[in-house]
């Protein structure tokens, strides 16, 4: 009875692994960038900026509103009162009914529109170089749970190979084939590993959690490792690389877009130092009698003439101007460090596959003469641990070369294209 509870149970637990194995969706490196630009919670705030700029446009193309006002004054005094007549007796009032609207000089209007419009750009161009930001970060991460779930498979492998020899070891002990030393050996290597396995597996699930904060995804996730990384094939020379970053990389564009809006700000400011008028009529009964007349007011423009609005917005200019051309020469000192990184990862990776058929071939050999009684535990391990530390450091190098490539197209902008 016990035995058929205990088969039920574990059958169930297979049962719920498979569940969340197949619940979990694998995702490419093109597909986490795509999740997070639609659903990471940063990026959505990040978006809402651009429809409050167009909420000022609205705001901006609105016309000023006009002014009703009312003044009543009634006779107190009895005595004074108008021959028969009472309290009540329009006889006995003055009222002032006035109109007025503020008039909106024709370029206060247009520069106002423009400078929103701009503004509308300027946000857009924000939300674009938050994009970029962001695909760096969830591409690094891709990349480093891409490298952790490889090193798993690695580790796993090698752990499989290893309880192989540890059971044959155990059957050689056992007819005094070997000593237990060599046993021993054998098992401390083994386990070695199962210590590694369960750091390995933690700090790839760590990683995990990170990419699907990131991502913005709220279901299980995993990483795609049989698809191609590399998808995009910078150009070749590192000139071109540079000028075609100069023109569309997000914030070079998000720093011209700046200066139009600064140059458009400068212009409407300029217009308010002209003085607002506001004109009007007035229909005024007094005690009966009625008078209609004309309203208009303009302040006279002896102190106040929107110069320190207007000096704001020349040095506004400039800083934009100088905010360009501090980016362009960042531009070029990361383009030019991503590229020769980059170039020097690729030929890295170029020398390692020698490197790895090598310690492959050694294994082998040392393996077959270990079975055979031709060579050492100590020598069969020692190849053992060359191979795995090989493979490991084929990894780093791995995950620098396509850190290297993600960092190549975060600075030259076409990560936004990825």
């Amino acid at each position: 009875m016990k035995r058929a509870i205990v088969l039920a149970v574990a059958m169930m637990a297979i049962s719920c692994i498979r569940n969340l194995a197949t619940a979990q969706t694998n995702y490419t490196l093109p597909a986490a960038l795509d999740t997070a630009r639609n659903n990471s919670p940063v990026l959505k705030a990040r978006y809402m900026n651009i429809g409050a700029a167009q909420a000022d446009v609205t705001t901006a193309k609105l016309r000023p509103n006009p002014t009703l006002n009312n003044q009543t004054l009634q006779l107190v005094r009895s005595d004074h009162f108008a021959p028969n007549t009472r309290w009540s007796s329009n006889q006995n009032r003055q009222v002032w009914y006035q109109v007025t609207k503020p008039i909106q000089w024709p370029n206060q209007r247009k520069y106002k529109i423009e400078t929103a419009d701009k503004d509308v750009a300027v946000a857009s161009n924000t939300y674009q170089e938050d994009v970029r930001n962001l695909s760096l970060d969830v591409g690094n991460s891709w990349i480093n749970c891409w490298v952790l779930k490889k090193r798993l498979a690695l580790l796993n492998d090698s752990k499989k190979n290893l309880d192989t020899l540890v059971q044959i070891n155990e059957l050689r002990y056992k007819n005094q084939v070997i000593t237990q030393t060599d046993l021993i050996r054998t098992k401390v290597l083994l386990d070695q590993y199962n210590l590694q396995l369960s750091k390995f597996y933690q700090d790839y699930q760590n990683e995990l959690q990170t990419l699907q904060l990131l991502t913005g995804n709220t279901s299980s996730m995993d990483i795609d490792t049989s698809g191609e990384i590399l998808t995009i094939s910078p150009s070749e020379t590192l000139d071109s690389l540079i000028t075609q970053t100069m023109e569309n990389r997000s914030d070079v564009v998000l720093a011209k877009s700046t200066i139009d809006e600064r140059n458009s700000n400068a212009k409407y400011q300029q217009s308010l130092a002209v003085p607002q008028p506001e004109i009007g009529f007035i229909y005024n009964p007094q005690n009966s009698v009625p008078y209609i007349g004309f309203y208009g007011t303009i302040d006279l423009p002896f102190f106040n003439r929107n110069q320190g609005e207007i000096k704001k917005a020349h040095i506004l200019q400039q800083q934009a101007q100088q905010e360009l051309t501090a980016t362009q020469r960042q531009i070029q000192t990361e383009v030019v460090t991503a590229y020769n990184t980059y170039q020097l990862q690729k030929k890295n990776m170029e020398k390692y596959s020698g490197i790895l058929h090598q310690s492959q071939q050694i294994l082998d050999n040392v393996k077959y003469a270990y079975l055979r009684g031709g060579t050492t535990i100590i020598d069969f391990l020692d190849a053992q641990r060359n191979w795995y530390d090989t493979r490991l450091l084929y990894y780093d190098s791995l995950q620098a070369y396509y850190q290297s490539y993600i960092q190549l197209l975060f600075a030259t902008g076409l990560i936004n294209q990825l």
